[in-house]
């Protein structure tokens, strides 16, 4: 659908009917200061052709990770997706209005978002899970934040091992939501130590595998903050690792969130993602954003409601758990269908084969001379010291190959530190390749 503009009577009409003057009298309650902006500088209209041409030049000059060898991690993960997950997605069956509000006549989607809420609870360990939000990011903030309300206390500890991008986010929401709760880094030589929960801690939170990729031990750090009252989160980046590790649940964590991205959502840049959010059923009516239930009608068929569901645009507005108001449904559709797809048989062989090489490539680099910085276990992605790092990583992008992640990016104290991850999609020649270039 084409967008066509109001045209000048169509605005003055309005204008008058409301009893405005101008446009800009329309924005008079945002402070002046906020709205002085410079002109945009557009260059002349283009025609048709003009305008492609423009748009294919802008885009080669992205670098993906099809046309160079990626070893980029950090978040977001290259994993092959079957075809069979575009094919499916792209049904006429699926396409469906802004958001199921009408249950009666979105039973489709319903149900494949109950299956989503499902294979997470599968995932986790753990007993309910939400129809997804919107990044592993915003699910750790939704965590928290569901945290606060459940025990009222007013210290939140963070592992230092949880993404920065995540802990930022995180900041953000509390800056708006709760500016007088505190934030408390956990510290750790790539493991969380062991924290001492005080009274007023509200939760505990950890990554698993954490930012650098390794392997927490998370039971300790659960049975830490229930000794305190306090609730134990877990946060996820790679989704694939709890196919092989022990789940959240299963450490005695209340709470699992994390991103979704690994199964079958493209990385397309950054996004959009999709995460997840999982917690035991006594909390249930704290979980924020859509909850599908599985009923019967009076039939007695098989069917499916939202349900659990106070959320912003509904009526009881104060008793909203979250200001969410939707999520990328097609995000979560593919990951239904891959998860489906794969089933836990197959998931598990992926990530045996992730497994494995993680552990070829950390070999290949010690072998190379390379060290790991962090004596962890890791699944798929690991961090290493790299000498002159900069001079070595801006030759290998020249040439066409993503190493890691520089974590300088992140923290100045680690100028030498790259953090490596290894797919299915890297084969054993392309990681020798890395090793020799990155010693060379």
């Amino acid at each position: 659908m084409s967008y066509i503009p109001h045209t000048p009577e169509e605005i003055r009409f309005m204008l008058e009917r409301i009893g405005a003057t101008s446009i800009e009298e329309l924005f008079e309650s945002v402070p002046a200061e906020l709205r002085r902006r410079a002109g945009l500088k557009l260059s002349a209209p283009l025609g048709e052709r003009g305008l492609l041409e423009y748009a294919r030049t802008q885009a080669a000059q992205n670098r993906g990770t099809t046309e160079n060898s990626s070893f980029l991690g950090a978040g977001a993960y290259q994993h092959q997706i079957p075809a069979l997950v575009d094919v499916l997605a792209s049904r006429s069956e699926f396409a469906t209005t802004y958001t199921p509000y009408q249950a009666e006549i979105s039973q489709g989607t319903l149900q494949w978002i109950f299956e989503f809420q499902t294979l997470i609870c599968q995932l986790t360990g753990l007993e309910v899970a939400n129809a997804s939000l919107y990044d592993g990011a915003s699910s750790l903030a939704e965590a928290v934040l569901m945290a606060l309300r459940i025990t009222r206390r007013e210290r939140v500890l963070v592992s230092a091992g949880v993404h920065p991008h995540y802990r930022h986010v995180l900041e953000t929401y509390l800056a708006g939501n709760h500016p007088g709760i505190e934030l408390v880094a956990l510290a750790g030589d790539g493991r969380t130590a062991l924290p001492r929960v005080e009274e007023d801690v509200a939760a505990v939170v950890v990554q698993q595998p954490n930012f650098f990729g390794c392997v927490e031990e998370l039971e300790p750090l659960a049975d830490a903050a229930h000794a305190a009252g306090a609730l134990a989160i877990s946060v996820t980046a790679e989704p694939l690792a709890l196919a092989l590790l022990k789940p959240p649940g299963a450490n005695g964590f209340d709470i699992a969130c994390g991103e979704a991205q690994s199964f079958g959502v493209p990385l397309s840049f950054g996004g959009p993602y999709v995460g997840f959010l999982a917690t035991r059923d006594r909390h249930v009516r704290q979980l924020p954003g859509r909850l599908v239930g599985e009923t019967v009608d009076a039939s007695g068929n098989r069917g499916f409601v939202m349900t659990l569901t106070t959320r912003e645009q509904h009526i009881r507005r104060e008793k909203a758990t979250s200001n969410i108001c939707t999520n990328q449904g097609l995000c979560a559709l593919r990951v239904t269908i891959y998860l489906a797809l794969l089933g836990r048989r197959g998931l598990r062989q992926l990530a045996e084969i992730n497994l494995a090489l993680g552990g070829y490539a950390q070999t290949a680099l010690e072998r190379a001379g390379l060290q790991p910085v962090f004596s962890a276990p890791t699944f798929n992605e690991f961090t290493v010291r790299v000498p002159n790092l900069e001079e070595r990583f801006d030759r290998m992008v020249g040439a066409g190959v993503l190493p890691g992640v520089r974590l300088d990016r992140f923290d100045p104290e680690r100028r030498d530190q790259l953090l490596v991850c290894v797919t299915e999609q890297n084969s054993r020649a392309e990681i020798d390749a890395l090793a020799k270039a990155l010693s060379a």
